[in-house]
């Protein structure tokens, strides 16, 4: 009776390992089962390292000769050939067996081998996009940098007009021409703020920045001028 369960112990040994095998491994173009593998995926410890390959990739007439990682992806791929031609990486198409690949999409996975030719042409569509993306970048950069000055600036005659209050305050009176003068300083921050173009989050800071500005100037008119 022991002999009997001794044989068929190795036997669901077998089906269990079965079913671990199916769990890692899928059919790839072509019909070949490879070990599944994920982008996030690494190497095992100690497993044999993979191997390099040289690809040929035409453009503009010129063959380029990348060497790369066999299991890098498409997009890998274009940050060597932006070394090479000076063409952004999100700018490049790159067509292999007559199909234009997807930056995620692994080269090994593609059917890509040491020696394999690519054809890279350039996306106009995606070089236009990148630049308009760029440019409102910079655009929002410059008029956030603009916003935070006028508040700084903002900041500095508020103190001002504070200094008077509390002047003020304890029964003093202020110069006339103090007033007048950090009154015109107030509306010139308000133009500045009125030039700069700003969407979203700058454009709020921009609305903050006249709001305190708008306040400070009637608390310098309303809460001095008696006092003058």
């Amino acid at each position: 009776m022991m002999r009997g369960k001794d044989q068929k112990f190795p036997a669901m040994k077998k089906e269990t390992a079965a079913v671990a095998k199916e769990e890692v491994w899928e059919v790839r173009p072509g019909g070949m089962l490879v070990q599944k593998r994920s982008p996030e995926s690494e190497p095992p410890p100690g497993g044999a390292p993979v191997p390099t390959i040289r690809v040929k990739v035409k453009y503009n007439g010129v063959y380029h000769e990348i060497y790369i990682n066999s299991q890098a992806s498409f997009g890998e791929l274009k940050k060597l050939l932006s070394e090479k031609t000076g063409l952004h990486p999100d700018d490049q198409k790159v067509v292999y067996r007559d199909k234009e690949r997807d930056s995620k999409a692994f080269l090994d996975i593609a059917g890509v081998k040491d020696r394999s030719k690519m054809l890279l042409l350039e996306d106009p569509t995606a070089q236009a996009k990148r630049l308009l993306e760029e440019r409102r970048h910079c655009k929002a950069e410059r008029a956030a940098k603009s916003v935070s000055r006028v508040a700084l600036d903002v900041d500095k005659l508020a103190s001002k007009v504070s200094a008077l209050e509390a002047i003020v305050s304890k029964g003093g009176r202020v110069v006339d021409a103090d007033v007048v003068a950090l009154t015109e300083a107030l509306m010139n921050e308000l133009v500045k703020l009125d030039s700069i173009a700003a969407d979203g989050e700058v454009k709020e800071q921009r609305r903050s920045s006249e709001f305190v500005c708008k306040e400070t100037g009637e608390a310098n008119n309303t809460g001095l001028v008696g006092f003058i």
